[in-house]
């Protein structure tokens, strides 16, 4: 924890004088206080759910977070190291939850509030907010992966989607029929999710003993992790890798399957809805399916991902934000923001509030999938040393052309050595 601590108040002295005079203001006693959410970028459903969730005893206004989900974490690691007063509510992505909650950045949940939002949310949501045993953050969405498809290249390949597939089969069906497969492979976060989902569908986990804190057991050097550098391999060196492979996020990703060579893409579940609008019709040709088997016969893992409320523990209002949250969070308004955004809610009780609003904008097939994809998911190591592991296997797990059989081994051994101090990311 002391590392943490020192690491976080050295990036703190990094804050600029227009940030604190931001801060300054935004605490300044004005009547009713303003709580201040900072959010990652959305299509407005958390400035929707604020103006939902403001009372006659505060008003929730939004600030807006980089869109990379690194530079969200040092942006308000940066803040809250300095005891920053100008944030009271923050969206945290799930590998940072413990970071926060172990440097001392959040405030406690009061037992109550926990023992609620446990009991109304999935599991894997509530995993990933927790720490030492603790509720640390308050599930506000959950996201998972799945694999869409393009419906008429799929008959062209002649492979049968009602099955299971393996990553080996949606590569060779789209090398066969001049089709591309489209990932997450830039140098960045979401490779990461990509990489553990790989190696979770092979039976592994990158880390295990977290609670040793340093001495923590990496397991990427292992069965799994050689089977999940083997299909990045396959993809990178195929005829069916995008020609922006190694750029590749999110949105690339999405523009492939959109193109004349789309075959197979795996991505969140705010994809479906992103067509529509430029190209109408094109919806109908969109299959999805479970994610990918990393090993045949052994079900995936699909990646986890989502948002977490936390309060600030330097916030001048944390009764008042506690009472935000637990409004911001409640079923109905998770359903609020999943319909404008395409982020499902943490809760089943959130794809049911008002008046099944969700079951009118997706296939009930597709809102199954998502639910049973979330059961199956994978989440990402919980550990306060999140960044380091993460950063170590974009090192040197990048670019995607460079991985082989020797890549696990190299990158635990450059983990180990970062995370002991002899090697810096």
């Amino acid at each position: 924890m002391d590392r943490v601590r020192r690491g976080v108040t050295a990036a703190a002295a990094l804050i600029t004088v227009s940030g604190l005079l931001a801060a300054c203001a935004a605490s300044a006693d004005s009547g009713k206080p303003e709580l201040i959410w900072y959010i990652n970028p959305d299509s407005g459903g958390a400035a929707k759910v604020a103006a939902n969730c403001s009372t006659d005893d505060y008003t929730i206004t939004t600030q807006v977070l980089p869109q990379d989900a690194n530079e969200q974490r040092i942006q308000l690691a940066r803040r809250l190291a300095a005891r920053d007063s100008g944030i009271d509510i923050m969206s945290i992505d799930p590998p940072f939850t413990a970071e926060f909650s172990n440097a001392g950045f959040l405030a406690p949940i009061p037992q109550e509030l926990q023992d609620k939002l446990e009991e109304q949310s999935f599991q894997g949501a509530t995993d990933a907010a927790t720490w030492n045993d603790q509720l640390v953050v308050a599930p506000f969405w959950s996201n998972t992966q799945v694999l869409w498809y393009r419906k008429s290249f799929a008959q062209k390949a002649g492979i049968d989607m009602s099955q299971p597939v393996t990553w080996d089969q949606i590569i060779g069906a789209a090398a066969k029929n001049g089709g591309k497969v489209a990932v997450q492979a830039n140098k960045y976060e979401g490779y990461v999710v990509w990489i553990n989902a790989l190696i979770s569908g092979a039976g592994g986990e990158l880390a295990t003993d977290t609670e040793k804190g340093l001495d923590l057991k990496l397991e990427i050097d292992s069965p799994a992790g050689e089977k999940a550098a083997a299909v990045i391999e396959k993809l990178a060196h195929s005829s069916a890798a995008p020609a922006d492979l190694s750029v590749a996020q999110e949105g690339q990703a999405a523009g492939t399957f959109g193109g004349t060579q789309g075959a197979f893409m795996v991505n969140w579940t705010y994809i479906f809805n992103s067509y529509e609008g430029s190209n109408p019709g094109f919806n109908k040709d969109i299959g999805y399916a479970r994610y990918p088997q990393t090993v045949e016969g052994e079900d995936s893992r699909p990646p986890y991902g989502g948002i977490g409320l936390g309060v600030s523990a330097y916030s001048q209002h944390v009764d008042d934000s506690m009472k935000a949250i637990e409004c911001l969070t409640s079923p109905e308004n998770q359903e609020v923001n999943a319909e404008i955004t395409g982020n499902m809610p943490a809760s089943q009780a959130g794809y049911e509030a008002n008046d099944d609003a969700l079951q009118k904008t997706y296939p009930a097939d597709l809102l199954q999938l998502f639910q049973d994809s979330l059961d199956a998911a994978a989440p990402r190591t919980v550990t306060p040393y999140w960044s380091d592991i993460s950063g170590g296997i974009q090192s040197r797990w990048h670019p995607p052309a460079s991985v082989n059989s020797d890549t696990p081994a190299k990158s635990q051994s450059f983990i180990d050595d970062v995370l002991h101090g002899r090697s810096l990311l």
